[in-house]
């Protein structure tokens, strides 16, 4: 997996720092997560395709996450663009976008797909044989999702020395990476686990946009390979955070130590603070490994 950041302020967009949009790069996919202002320019910037984006995740319509989706839109138009574009996002997205595209008379020449999410359950959103993405219920002003973007597991791996010794046709091979047991050459059963070895672990990132502080996500996060989790405040500003359902870098810290996650990164930091290694000194004192996000910051894994 491949983790592009475009933007990772919150709602006031500084010089050198975007609000919210990534690009996850999973199994062939280009999935684009929220969408604030700037986030074409970025595409451009970090030379991400924009032909490759077919799927696009709005966690909910909260300006800084979603006002740069109509510009996005109209742009993939001027650009040519004939494939479908599917747009997943809270009830009212597809209300906001076609309004916009109404009042200014724009027209596209492509598909435009929305899926709209209701319900305070998680979700499935997305999924092919090779990727899932599931919802994550989250607690903000408005309706909000998160996401989890999660490999299917991969075909078990052929022992080729076991294989021989046990007198095992080539034909049975694709059976075996199916983990099924197979009947040798001699007739004899042959257990798949005697020959084949467990396909590597599937990978997983989870995207927590704006939210207070719940530990209802974890069962849902349990063991990701990284987790994004919003920390707009530090724990000095904790009753802000209350008031307004955002995070503090250390809410955000105590999530992925109970989640049992292999790294956070942490993003969407309010514009009242300077230094922005404070964020990773607070949380970094309850969860290692955690990362800052910032502008065009790659994460692999």
């Amino acid at each position: 997996m491949k983790l592009t950041i475009l933007g990772y302020h919150s709602a006031t967009p500084r010089e050198n720092a975007n609000p919210t949009s990534q690009v996850l790069e999973i199994k062939n996919h280009f999935f684009l997560i929220d969408c604030g202002e700037g986030t074409q320019v970025q595409l451009r910037k970090h030379k991400v395709s924009f032909s490759k984006i077919k799927h696009i995740f709005i966690s909910h319509l909260h300006g800084d996450h979603v006002f740069g989706l109509i510009g996005l839109v109209s742009t993939f138009r001027l650009l040519g663009r004939t494939s479908d574009l599917y747009i997943h996002g809270p009830k009212g997205i597809q209300e906001l976008i076609e309004v916009q595209l109404k009042l200014s008379q724009s027209r596209i020449d492509y598909n435009l797909i929305f899926n709209e999410l209701e319900g305070n359950q998680s979700q499935v959103v997305f999924e092919d044989q090779k990727v899932v993405v599931t919802s994550i219920p989250l607690k903000h002003r408005i309706y909000t999702n998160g996401y989890l973007f999660s490999e299917k597991p991969s075909e078990r791996r052929l022992n080729a020395p076991a294989s021989h010794d046990a007198h095992i046709d080539k034909a049975y091979f694709s059976k075996l990476k199916q983990g099924y047991d197979v009947t040798n050459n001699l007739g004899q059963l042959i257990k798949n686990e005697e020959v084949t070895l467990d396909p590597p672990r599937a990978k997983s990132y989870a995207y927590c946009s704006d939210t207070a502080f719940s530990t209802s996500i974890v069962p849902l996060i349990n063991k990701s390979n990284v987790l994004y989790h919003e920390a707009t405040f530090l724990n000095e500003d904790e009753d802000l955070a209350r008031k307004t359902l955002h995070s503090t870098a250390a809410q955000a810290a105590e999530i992925a130590k109970l989640a049992h996650v292999q790294q956070l990164i942490l993003g969407h930091f309010s514009s009242r603070y300077d230094d922005e290694d404070r964020f990773l000194k607070e949380a970094g004192a309850i969860f290692k490994p955690t990362f800052l996000a910032e502008n065009g910051k790659v994460f692999e894994w």
